[in-house]
């Protein structure tokens, strides 16, 4: 097949019009090509009353090479590359032990996934409960302020990306086409199919439920064993190697090959990985607020005349901006359509997170609005400093809207002017199970306040209305990312604990569920060929 990159189409373009589009690239007659399949399809909004599609398509036709050779010059026209995910391995049949999976979030369940395909039957260890059941007790927390610790928007089974927007695509770089695996993966589970060619495919969290536990259920017939409400306390380690692990019920499991996969909230299990010496390191993180609008504004902004319209959805922004004190702000994980949620797994805290259903259909959009931190400059001290400073602010945050879960809430205009809370306008605030409108300038340090103040206004010159006094701000956003890395080598193992693989968010690997994913498969591939390896050595 040959890939074609980059034919735009008016956004209302006939049928017809690819092949049209494909045939005058080609230089050949339309009837020449045999069939043609949609790759990517992105769009290009910069004119809102000349929007383009922008399509990456694979196009069979029976002279290939002879066009191949024809457009060697030109980057747009390459042959297809081969994406089909290969397994690197196959379990031996001597194999003594089991790999363990620590945490099913997106990168927990990619690589446990890929590890039962590849005949290893992993052991899966999930501290909070499996999906449906982790659904009610964080509804349950959205309308009742009752939160499980254990079982909330952070822990259980699909990891914070359940109850996110489903983002699925990323910045890493992905040279052997893993995250085309998490894709099939994800559509062969029941995802949508547009997932395969959209620029910017979603899920949306209840399509993520069914998902998972379709996936959930292949580990299990290929082998693998997934235990829930499992938490790991404690590891074990002799000369450098780990050799176990010590779980919240006292049971111990023996592995010399174990997968971290916790995401960014498990703060206790950091603090425990650190106090046994394993190497890790503070990180820069980010922390803010969710900033709400109507969607119809980000949609006229976007688009113009061409706001509503079906194939551009609800619209989305990305968002940044150098401040004079040194500082960027930057909007992260923004939820066309979408809602912004209680995000805490701790009690007596208040974080804030954005959600979207697949419809993307709710009035309002949010978007986090964070500035970035570093352990240099800005919490200093040991590797667990930021965590502690993320507990402050989210502590801060819990006091601020009232001790009862409430979020501390401020208009953008009279967050602008550093006036007194008034009344809200015309933006409903989607934050259960409430907020309080309060000074949000108490909410974050000095530095950021102060950056994010300069932050909006400019914010608004590329978004019209983003500065409007009526948009709602609602704090803290503190978990943009782990606040700690944790160190490994080239072969994905710990640099001092041999047979320990850190991987994904919690680890410092991944950001999104693509990313995540993507990370998950390559700690999988490393594992396997350490334990083909040490089995053939045995």
């Amino acid at each position: 097949m040959i890939r074609l990159t980059e034919i735009k189409l008016p956004l209302d373009h006939e049928e017809g019009a690819i092949l049209d589009a494909i045939a005058k690239k080609l230089g050949i007659a339309a009837e020449e090509v045999l069939s043609f399949n949609m790759f990517k399809r992105g769009y290009d909004a910069r004119k809102k009353t000349k929007i383009l599609l922008i399509y990456t398509l694979d196009v069979v036709v029976d002279n290939e090479a002879e066009l191949l050779e024809k457009f060697a010059n030109d980057p747009h026209v390459r042959e297809t590359p081969d994406m089909e995910y290969k397994f690197v391995a196959k379990a031996p049949e001597n194999l003594t032990e089991r790999p363990v999976v620590i945490g099913f979030g997106p990168c927990g369940l990619f690589a446990a996934l890929v590890l039962a395909q590849m005949g290893f039957k992993p052991i899966v260890l999930e501290r909070g409960k499996e999906v449906r059941e982790r659904t009610k007790d964080t509804f349950g927390f959205w309308r009742k302020r009752a939160l499980n610790p254990e079982s909330n928007v952070q822990f259980g089974e699909g990891g914070a990306g359940t109850f996110s927007d489903g983002k699925l695509y990323s910045q890493v770089k992905d040279p052997k086409h893993y995250g085309r695996k998490v894709i099939e993966e994800f559509v062969a589970s029941g995802a949508p199919e547009e997932i395969r060619y959209v620029s910017k495919p979603h899920i949306g969290t209840f399509k993520l439920v069914t998902m998972i536990e379709k996936m959930r259920a292949k580990i299990i017939e290929l082998g693998g064993e997934i235990r829930f409400s499992t938490r790991v306390d404690d590891i074990h380690m002799e000369d450098g190697q780990i050799t176990g692990l010590t779980l919240s019920n006292g049971e111990e499991i023996k592995s010399r090959h174990v997968v971290l996969a916790v995401g960014h909230s498990a703060r206790d299990t950091f603090e425990m990985l650190h106090e046994r010496g394993v190497y890790m390191e503070a990180k820069p993180f980010s922390v803010g607020f969710r900033v709400e609008h109507k969607q119809s504004v980000i949609d006229e902004a976007r688009f113009g005349p061409n706001a509503g319209n079906p194939i551009l959805g609800a619209a989305d922004y990305k968002l940044v901006h150098h401040c004079k004190n040194g500082r960027t702000v930057y909007s992260f994980c923004m939820c066309p359509g979408g809602t912004v949620v209680a995000a805490t797994s701790e009690e007596g805290q208040v974080v804030t997170n954005g959600m979207s259903q697949y419809s993307r259909a709710e009035r309002n959009a949010n978007s986090a609005i964070v500035v970035g931190i570093s352990p240099e400059t800005d919490y200093p001290g040991d590797v667990l400093a930021g965590i502690r400073l993320q507990r402050e602010l989210e502590k801060g945050a819990y006091v601020l809207g009232g001790e009862n879960y409430d979020a501390p809430a401020q208009k953008i205009g009279d967050f602008l002017k550093g006036s007194d809370p008034s009344a809200l306008g015309d933006v409903e605030p989607s934050f259960t199970p409430g907020i309080k409108l309060t000074d949000l300038s108490k909410a974050l340090p000095d530095f950021a306040i102060e950056a994010i103040r300069e932050a909006i206004p400019a914010f608004d010159k590329k978004i019209k209305g983003f500065a409007d006094a009526d948009g709602l701000l609602t704090g803290v956003e503190t978990r943009t990312s782990s606040p700690v890395s944790i160190k490994r080598g080239k072969d994905y193992q710990s640099v001092n604990l041999k047979g320990f693989f850190p991987a994904g968010e919690g680890a410092g690997y991944a950001g999104g569920i693509l990313s995540a994913g993507i990370d998950g498969i390559k700690v999988a591939e490393a594992l396997a060929l350490s334990m083909v390896e040490q089995a053939e050595n045995a």
